[in-house]
């Protein structure tokens, strides 16, 4: 605004200033050194805005001082939130989010644009608020990351999987529900209602319609453990985390 109209009289009420960008300390130095008058005040502490005329007065509490500011524009600095349909899109993904309501990078400096599903990346304010180079600069982040598989050819499964244990596995669907990535269902087929029978000594009939066994997606499966710690039966555990093993280095450790 001052470069545009050198007599403008700009005032910013403000509650505190983060310039943490690249050259946005500079930029906060230069224009008060320019004359836009910065003016504190609490954020629960009383504004605000009547028509005056063809302008307008903004009232407000600064510092426990009552002061009116008269004003031709009004710009307001609302708070950035997630778009309305970052909950569906969430659920649709399976990508988690943040307290604040944004998605959640897999690791904030190891794997900052990639999410907890292979394939699915993060670039601009869907992560957090940012601004123009920020976004730019995550967004070709984001695209070189995602053209490594395609160029590769393949894709790399997580060694740390989930599996079940089908003679156990009573087919209740408890680990489907508790799966925050959609990696697990239960199939039914007349071999696992038999070796349902086997296990349960119950009667095929009774199992004929609701008995089947749990199956993991090794591609969607992260290993996060939630289906082997719900499972009502004992019927799931991760690969190279099973009770046994965990007990072997418990064991170990208290050696």
């Amino acid at each position: 605004m001052k470069e545009k109209i050198p007599d403008a009289h700009v005032t910013v009420l403000y509650t505190d200033v983060r310039a943490f960008g690249k050259g946005c300390e500079e930029f906060y130095q230069r224009v008060r050194a320019e004359g836009v008058n910065y003016v504190r005040r609490e954020l629960d502490e009383r504004i605000e805005v009547e028509k005056r005329g063809e302008g307008v007065i903004v009232s407000a509490v600064c510092e426990g001082e009552e002061r009116k500011f008269p004003a031709d524009l009004v710009v307001l600095a609302t708070a950035v939130v997630p778009r309305c349909d970052a909950e569906e899109i969430s659920r649709i993904l399976k990508i988690p989010r943040g307290s604040e309501g944004f998605f959640l990078e897999a690791h904030p400096k190891l794997r900052p644009v990639d999410t907890a599903i292979d394939g699915v990346f993060l670039a601009g304010c869907c992560q957090s608020p940012k601004d123009i180079q920020d976004s730019v600069a995550q967004a070709v982040g984001a695209a070189i990351r995602a053209s490594v598989p395609i160029l590769r050819g393949y894709v790399e499964v997580e060694p740390t999987v989930a599996f079940v244990n089908e003679h156990i596995c009573v087919g209740c669907g408890t680990c489907v529900s508790v799966c925050p990535f959609g990696a697990v269902s239960v199939e039914h087929s007349e071999a696992t209602m038999a070796r349902a029978v086997v296990a349960t000594k119950a009667k095929a009939s009774e199992l004929r319609e609701r008995k089947g066994v749990a199956v993991v997606n090794e591609v969607l499966c992260k290993g996060c453990g939630s289906c082997a710690a719900a499972c009502p039966s004992g019927a799931i555990s991760v690969l190279h985390f099973n009770e046994r093993q965990l007990l072997a280095q418990i064991d170990a450790l208290s050696a």
